[in-house]
């Protein structure tokens, strides 16, 4: 009997409609933001739905060919997020030119980036046709990570420093942060390291009660991800990469291990750093005293370090209530980088309790899709890969979201998609394109064994031919 074929329906043309009213969130905002502020529809409005039709449609279409069994969730969700932050970036433009007219406009650089970013996505859809490629690069990807984070510590005319930070590096017509690329790298070095290196490291070691320790010489990788950690924390000030990289680490180990001693492990490792980082950095005790006592009016007006910046965004957030004032109505640009590090405060303002909820819950959906193509996909490198990546946006939207709303101390993330900047932008629309090709796999069609005929086999032939005529016969 022939080879039976389970056909999953590719799902494409729920996609191009669920596209279609991403669309309409995404220039609708935009809309509503000159509507809100009083100001007519204008070009920006015309290149802002342009970009987001035509690039989305463009990934579609590549989809289409290349990924047909791709998630049809993950990109509307993504192009949804992108013309939301484009909205109040642009919002955020209206009230900086009312004030000073010779301010330039950030927004329309952010459409821009936005045409890179999923043109550089499209472009990894089309070259790189299987996920299960990757793992040749595993060390190579550790090399990349090293070169891309130690950059900006290069002296000027390539490394910047900016506000403190050291996370910049100068491309000629604006400014870059290598380590939002690195995240993506070292997930890829982690997952390959691991899936290679798994057997080993869950097997080997000595169990101490219910908990498996590992081996000392197994603790390599998790001591250089926290050295790197580390070393992101010291030289270049800052917080928020350093948890993110460590922190990568970590879920992806316990999701390769499934042994909660590797957790405690690195929970003990956060600690110690933590506490070395409050007794050597004093920029990392300002960020902790500022949200301990962000209410006391010597840290919110101590400069730098001061707590200004996240009262602001909390008054913001009150001020906005259940409803929120609207697009336009309110005064988000009262917050210090309100469309970069602050942009959920303003969108909480004039969206309202009700829009942030939905705004969170369209990334909580994105990160279950991509913990769905983990699951589904059958090789270890892609289970590591989609789960380190997934968690990196939901980490990024943790540590944004609780440092604004005073949960942990504020960091200097930014907000996948949605936040001012053309490297976060990059970087995020690459991990979409990974998740897009491993959800593919998980999704494909498989063929399934043959099937066993019906009729009972001959007994009794017998001859030169042997098991080959019975083989024949078993095959029908």
């Amino acid at each position: 009997m022939s080879d039976v074929l389970t056909v999953p329906r590719s799902r494409r043309t729920v996609e191009f409609f669920l596209l279609l009213l991403a669309l309409v969130v995404g220039v609708g905002a935009n809309y509503l933001a000159n509507l809100g502020r009083g100001e007519p529809v204008d070009d920006y409005l015309l290149s802002v739905a342009l970009t987001l039709g035509l690039m989305g449609l463009f990934v579609h279409v590549i989809l289409r060919f290349r990924a047909k069994y791709a998630d049809p969730v993950i990109l509307p969700i993504v192009v949804a997020l992108n013309g939301i932050g484009l909205a109040m970036i642009h919002r955020l433009d209206l009230s900086a030119v009312a004030v000073n007219p010779d301010f330039t406009p950030v927004a329309p650089q952010q459409v821009l980036w936005t045409i890179v970013a999923v043109g550089a996505a499209a472009a990894l859809l089309i070259l790189l046709r299987d996920h299960r490629l990757l793992p040749r690069f595993t060390y190579t990807s550790l090399v990349v990570s090293a070169i891309l984070l130690l950059l900006p510590l290069m002296p000027p005319p390539i490394g910047l420093e900016i506000n403190g930070a050291r996370i910049w590096i100068s491309v000629g017509f604006g400014t870059f942060q290598p380590g939002e690329i690195a995240k993506i790298t070292l997930a890829i070095f982690f997952a390959g390291y691991l899936s290679t290196n798994r057997d080993l490291i869950l097997l080997a070691g000595k169990k101490i009660g219910p908990l498996q320790l590992p081996r000392f010489r197994d603790l390599a990788p998790m001591a250089a991800a926290w050295v790197v950690s580390i070393g992101v924390l010291i030289f270049q000030r800052d917080l928020g990469s350093s948890i993110l990289f460590f922190g990568l680490f970590m879920v992806m180990i316990y999701v390769a291990t499934s042994r909660v001693s590797w957790v405690l492990i690195g929970l003990a490792m956060i600690a110690v750093g933590v506490f070395v980082a409050l007794e050597l950095f004093s920029h990392v005790a300002l960020r902790f005293d500022s949200w301990i006592n962000a209410f006391d009016p010597e840290v919110y007006n101590r400069t730098p370090g001061g707590s200004g910046q996240v009262v602001q965004g909390l008054f913001g957030l009150a001020d906005g209530g259940l409803l929120g004032t609207g697009l336009g109505g309110g005064r988000p640009d009262l917050v210090t980088y309100a469309n970069s590090d602050m942009i959920i405060a303003a969108l909480g303002e004039e969206l309202g309790l009700i829009g942030i909820v939905a705004i969170v819950m369209l990334y909580v959906i994105l990160v279950s899709r991509g913990i769905r193509a983990a699951l589904g996909t059958k090789d270890g490198f892609g289970k590591l890969l989609a789960c380190g990546l997934s968690f990196t946006i939901a980490l990024q939207c943790f540590v944004v979201i609780g440092g604004i709303t005073r949960l942990i101390p504020l960091t200097g993330l930014t907000t996948p998609f949605m936040s001012a900047g053309g490297s976060s932008l990059l970087a995020n629309w690459l991990i979409v394109a990974l998740l897009l090709l491993i959800s593919e796999t998980a999704r494909r069609p498989t063929v399934s064994a043959p099937m066993k005929n019906s009729f009972p086999e001959p007994v009794g032939v017998t001859g030169k031919l042997g098991r080959t005529r019975s083989a024949k016969g078993a095959r029908g």
